[in-house]
């Protein structure tokens, strides 16, 4: 396929650490491509001097965009905005810490020429990864693919190419909850992985806390699978079931004059069904929140400030 012109988009959150070793080393590798491109720079409500160092690069470099979010919509939505102000043939997402190296760029595009439409790539981590965030990682996406109808790149990353016809069909999707890795593999089109070695955060601390990343895997679960809710019903029917054999036996040894003892036992039937049915209703809410979500039909992200137009 053919690339007139490359976009890179890249959510940016606190990075202002990184923003000038970031573009110096996407600049040395997109200037031996030899093709046109621009970077979109997304500012998702930093709380720092981030936007401001995007538009001094954006002075300087004619193919520098910046676009400043008016607060913190979240990395997924970040990610939308650049691809709604991306106009390149194809459309490479990756984040601003340089834990997604530039050096991959080029293997991207080299399977984009072949003619693959997506190209995804799979994170390999080293050992200064923590061995929780590698079995919590793992374990969400066994559960995830064994749960949703389509599968999901295992320890796939939002770097990624696009070409310009899938970026134009995931435009389309207007969820407000959205879980990218998983609407990449729902729109379907000609996909392949090329593995890549994940660099430490060139400075500063990740924003992904442990509490974002839950939120995250339950976002991802309850957006590509309604199992959860099949579950919650097969599990309040094993319990009825296991509830009406129980009253049966009580009622049997009542009628045979036998005093049935243990006020232990019912208080822990009790908590168990208790417990079971506040997280039925937890798994339940979730779903209705979004159905909530989705109902205020609100824009996704607001923009506070854009870089001065080149053109």
């Amino acid at each position: 396929m053919d690339l007139n012109k490359l976009s890179i988009v890249v959510p940016c959150f606190n990075e202002e650490e990184n923003i000038d070793a970031l573009y110096s080393e996407m600049s040395n590798v997109l200037s031996t491509l030899k093709i046109p491109y621009e970077v979109i720079m997304v500012d998702d409500g930093s709380k720092d001097n981030t936007f401001h160092l995007i538009e001094k690069l954006a002075v300087i470099n004619s193919n520098v965009q910046g676009i400043c979010l008016s607060r913190n919509f979240g990395h997924q939505i970040a990610l939308l905005a650049g691809l709604q102000a991306s106009t390149g043939d194809a459309v490479v997402t990756m984040d601003g810490d340089l834990q997604h190296p530039p050096s991959v760029i080029p293997q991207l595009i080299e399977k984009y020429e072949e003619g693959y439409d997506i190209v995804n790539t799979r994170r390999i981590d080293d050992e200064s990864t923590s061995l929780f965030k590698r079995k919590t990682s793992k374990w969400f996406y066994k559960l995830i693919n064994k749960l949703s109808d389509v599968q999901v790149e295992p320890f796939g990353a939002d770097f990624r190419l696009m070409s310009r016809e899938t970026v134009d069909a995931f435009l389309t999707i207007k969820e407000q909850d959205r879980f990218t890795r998983g609407l990449i593999s729902w729109i379907g089109f000609k996909q392949t992985v090329v593995p890549f070695q994940a660099n430490a955060r060139y400075a500063g601390s990740t924003s992904y806390t442990l509490t974002k990343m839950i939120r995250l895997a339950v976002n991802g679960i309850t957006s590509m699978s309604s199992k959860p809710l099949r579950a919650s019903l097969w599990l309040g029917l094993i319990f009825f079931v296991t509830g009406l054999v129980y009253a049966f036996f009580i009622l049997l040894n009542y009628f045979k004059g036998i005093n049935v003892q243990g006020w232990t036992s019912i208080l822990i039937t009790i908590l168990i069904l208790g417990g079971i049915q506040l997280l039925i209703m937890s798994i339940i809410g979730e779903y209705v929140a979004k159905i909530f979500n989705e109902s205020k039909a609100r824009p996704l992200y607001l923009v506070k400030k854009k870089t001065a137009s080149k053109n």
